[in-house]
């Protein structure tokens, strides 16, 4: 069982090991182990003094993998799951195992809807999101552009020029919307 200290199956031996795995164990030797004037090996028995750890007691709802009887003794609370977001998320978690890709992938379509309700959420505030000022692009105009672009192995250059229609795309989109909104009313 996950989280204890006992252990399921007994770890197979060295000989076993190095009989199947080729090239098992060539580290055995403390010389041959690159840490091996600092490795301590004096191996004292201070690990954990218990069976199972004190669990941490939740707020309320938590996601938790499928894979899992229960929640991990302790969990992060810092970001808790909220609107469609969140119930992306925990469809994901509830629906889906952590090998399956549908599982990230709905993790992944959370986080986008995460953001849109954030720059949602913006406008609401004295201080809107500016996707000018904080995509980088007024910096990437003053600081040498085309300097600083070619000669010097960037990486972000392959996708250069999908980075207008992926920030600009979804304010242009919006946009439009609420002129074809506002547009019959008049």
């Amino acid at each position: 069982m996950a989280y204890t200290a006992e252990k399921p199956v007994p770890p197979p031996s060295s000989d076993e090991l190095r009989a199947r795995i080729p090239g098992w164990g060539a580290d055995l030797d403390p010389a041959d182990r690159p840490s091996f004037p600092r490795e301590s090996l004096d191996l004292r028995p201070e690990g954990a003094h218990w069976d199972f750890p004190e669990r941490q007691e939740p707020d309320g709802p938590r996601e938790r993998s499928v894979e899992h009887k229960f929640l991990t003794p302790v969990f992060g609370t810092a970001q808790p799951l909220t609107g469609i977001s969140g119930v992306i998320r925990r469809y994901a978690y509830d629906r889906f195992s952590e090998g399956r890709a549908a599982h990230w992938l709905l993790l992944i379509a959370g986080d986008r809807v995460d953001a849109i309700e954030s720059h949602l959420k913006s406008f609401a505030t004295f201080r809107p999101d500016n996707p000018i000022t904080e995509t980088g692009l007024m910096a990437e105009v003053k600081r040498h552009p085309i300097r600083s672009r070619f000669g010097r192995g960037r990486a972000d250059l392959r996708h250069t020029w999908i980075d207008p229609i992926l920030v600009a795309g979804p304010w242009v989109l919006t946009g439009w919307l609420v002129l074809k909104v506002l547009r019959p009313k008049r």
